[in-house]
């Protein structure tokens, strides 16, 4: 579960209460000076440097250390709000393999318009979900269906969702459909 801009590990912990799995272990990384980049994920990926690369390496190290303690990366599922989304969108991308899920809620990939999305490699099946309101002040819709569909082209199952005025903030709908993905995560597909 990785948290947004401003905010802290316990606080992306709260959604906890309305997530339903018999088998859930949850990991909540904390972001130095509880922000993971500096400037908006719209701001071209040199700006937001060396802080990306070291969030993403901050990822890298999560997920090995679940992977080391004998979880495959089929049953790793990434959570993300607002600037966690858009990490753990940018991370799923660019490390790509069979994930058990992508939750993006109110997200999408890094960079500028016009960033080449050409990421290397498949998803293999990976749910993807993009939730996020048609009027968001930080996230322009078209980056979410965007990111979207370079997921999809990625090999990923993607639910792309716009909420119409909804704002920034989580909705029970998009809860609801995270909890359908985390009852099936590590079944046979």
């Amino acid at each position: 579960m990785v948290h947004g801009r401003g905010a802290i590990a316990e606080s992306i912990l709260g959604l906890l209460a309305e997530l339903v799995s018999d088998d859930l272990h949850v990991v909540a990384p904390q972001a130095n000076g509880n922000t993971w980049y500096p400037y908006s994920f719209l701001e071209d990926i040199s700006s937001n440097e060396p802080c990306v690369s070291s969030a993403l390496a901050t990822m890298d190290e999560v997920t090995e250390s679940i992977v080391q303690a004998g979880i495959p990366a089929e049953r790793i599922c990434f959570l993300g709000f607002s600037q966690g989304a858009c990490l753990a969108s940018e991370y799923v991308a660019r490390r790509p393999r069979r994930y058990g899920g992508l939750f993006a809620l109110s997200g999408g990939l890094i960079g500028p318009p016009g960033t080449p999305r050409d990421y290397p490699g498949s998803l293999g099946g990976t749910p993807a979900f993009l939730g996020c309101s048609d009027q968001d002040i930080h996230i322009p819709k078209e980056r979410v269906t965007e990111s979207a569909d370079t997921l999809e082209a990625m090999g990923a199952d993607v639910t792309c969702r716009l909420y119409p005025g909804m704002g920034h903030r989580i909705d029970k709908d998009e809860i609801d459909f995270i909890n359908q993905v985390l009852q099936n995560v590590g079944r046979d597909r």
